[in-house]
C-alpha cells in the first residue's frame, strides 16, 4: 500500500525517525529506508510503501527528480 505523510521526528545519532501518515497513523523508520536521504528529513513530505506494518521505499518529495534518482547514466 502506497501512502504519503510527513517526517515529524528524526534522531541522527540513533538513525531512527517517525512518519505521520496522511491517515494519522505513525510509523517508525530507519535512515536506510529512505531512498534519497541526502536532504533534511524532519518536516519533509514523503511517499512510502507499507510492508509488514513498516514503511519502506521512503521517498522525500522535495527538490527535483534528480534528487531521488540521480544523474542519468550512473549505476
Amino acid at each position: 500500500m502506497q501512502i504519503q505523510g510527513e517526517i515529524t521526528k528524526f534522531r541522527d545519532d540513533i538513525g531512527f525517525g517517525v512518519i505521520v501518515a496522511d491517515n494519522g497513523r505513525k510509523y517508525r523508520f530507519t535512515k536506510s529506508d529512505v531512498v534519497n536521504s541526502d536532504l533534511e528529513l524532519v518536516g519533509s513530505t514523503v511517499d512510502f510503501v507499507v510492508e509488514a506494518s513498516r514503511p519502506t521505499k521512503i521517498i522525500l518529495l522535495q527538490g527535483s527528480p534528480w534528487t531521488v534518482f540521480g544523474p542519468a547514466g550512473r549505476a
